[in-house]
């Protein structure tokens, strides 16, 4: 039987036992660390925890309206997503590993991954990156892979998150990373162009952007392949309903976050990342793929493919270290996308557009209020310039009831009064008519 020590005098004799002190066991946790107390509350019942949970919650501010995107979405989620993936065998399923007893769940890790390939018009996709940021990051490494160079170039259109990440994830590599400064909202051709050359692993770009404007790379991806790199592309899911697929730009890898595609906000997840490529590099991909075959009578089967849990043996020199399932999660989208539809998905999309439109025009006729790029071709999100600092602005407007958008001056220098304001189908008309009017109020 497990001994579990229970009383001081007990722990004690355990320590004596094996010639060590309490403060051997925790010698190499830094003073600043340490516990102050090991004395922990008595336990609570289960309507005592229910109690203090809801009161935590409650201190949470959930009655704003929505105008704040920034890489994640207010979406309108069907009732019918949550009804499907809280059933049990899909709830509680986790890798399949054993192919015989996890035919439902390989299937829908298939299907999905069918999904993924559809929407930005690429050849292979694979079901287990945890959100857009490391997606982006391990499509960064694949192409190192690939070409076996070291130089990437990333515009700063790209969401400075996932640019943070790709510094801070590559801090101890040899690799070069060179950023180009976007001009008037778009990826800079001409410093892309100018360091683009031999060395050169992959161009990375965004679209939209993380100022929402759109654009189309296929110009760059011509450049890239010339010299021998890869054309990365980081999208917006949903937006693929009515823009331009990265596939069809002629992207080589294709990531983005799959937040957009039926899952909730969640106070930042857990959330999905979305990787898709051309099938000649799919054996460079990271992570599990599920492929089609057929069983011993010739019914359709389905397995893991291409993938072995390398990251055990090989450590630094694995395809990938990801070891988690997100197959909860991109059920969820593939539930999603199911059951909206292609022609709901059009719709969705463009009405986030249309909306996003109205409210551009609405804004951008209150006095002092200028956009602040030239191009007008934007999805669901723009940046304005206010007459003093976004910051502020948004702050006094959290208090109308209004998260009314991101200070990009919060990533971007000379940006202090620069608002990234998001909108998408979830918004009325009305709820951008009373932000126009708080706006106007404040300024």
């Amino acid at each position: 039987m497990e001994f579990i020590p229970h009383t001081a005098e007990q722990r004690q004799q355990m320590l004596d036992s094996i010639g060590l002190t309490m403060a051997d066991l925790f010698r190499d946790v830094p003073p600043e660390l340490m516990a102050q107390s090991f004395r922990l509350p008595d336990g609570l019942s289960e309507q005592e925890v229910r109690e203090h949970l809801a009161e935590l919650a409650g201190k949470n501010s959930i009655d704003l309206t929505l105008f704040l995107g920034g890489g994640f979405y207010d979406h309108f989620i069907p009732s019918a997503v949550y009804s499907i993936i809280s059933r049990s065998e899909f709830y509680t399923a986790y890798t399949p590993y054993q192919p015989e007893i996890s035919q439902g769940t390989l299937q829908a890790i298939y299907e999905f991954q069918s999904a993924v390939c559809r929407l930005t018009d690429m050849e292979v996709s694979n079901a287990s990156l945890y959100d857009g940021g490391t997606a982006l990051y391990e499509a960064m490494m694949m192409a190192l892979r690939i070409t076996d160079r070291n130089k990437v170039i990333v515009d700063d259109s790209v969401n400075p998150i996932y640019r943070v990440m790709l510094h801070s994830y590559t801090r101890n590599l040899q690799i070069e990373l060179a950023e180009t400064h976007s001009e008037d909202g778009l990826a800079n051709r001409c410093e892309i162009l100018e360091l683009l050359d031999d060395k050169t692993a992959a161009v990375i770009v965004q679209n939209p952007n993380f100022f929402g404007c759109i654009d189309d790379f296929a110009d760059l991806a011509e450049a890239a392949h010339e010299k021998g790199a890869l054309l990365l592309v980081s999208c917006y899911p949903l937006s693929l309903g009515i823009l331009k697929t990265p596939g069809s730009m002629g992207a080589d890898i294709v990531t983005g976050e799959g937040q957009s595609l039926g899952l909730p906000m969640s106070f930042g997840g857990p959330y999905l990342g979305i990787m898709a490529s051309r099938k000649q590099y799919v054996r460079k991909m990271p992570g599990r793929i599920v492929g089609e075959t057929k069983d011993r009578e010739g019914r359709r089967a389905f397995v893991l493919t291409l993938q072995a849990r390398e990251q055990h043996i090989r450590r630094e020199k694995a395809t990938s270290n990801i070891c988690s399932n997100e197959a909860l999660c991109a059920l969820t989208a593939l539930v999603y996308l199911s059951l909206v539809g292609k022609e709901g998905l059009r719709q969705t999309a463009q009405r986030c557009a249309d909306k996003a439109s109205y409210a551009y025009q609405r804004l951008t006729a209150i006095p002092g209020v200028q956009p602040h790029f030239r191009a007008k071709w934007f999805f669901n999100e723009f940046v304005l310039d206010l007459p003093c600092e976004a910051a502020d602005v948004i702050a006094r407007l959290i208090e109308r009831g209004f998260a009314a958008g991101f200070p990009l001056s919060r990533y971007y220098q000379g940006m202090e009064d620069s608002i990234l304001i998001c909108v998408t189908e979830k918004r009325t008309k009305q709820q951008i008519g009373m932000l126009a009017e708080a706006l106007e109020s404040v300024l």
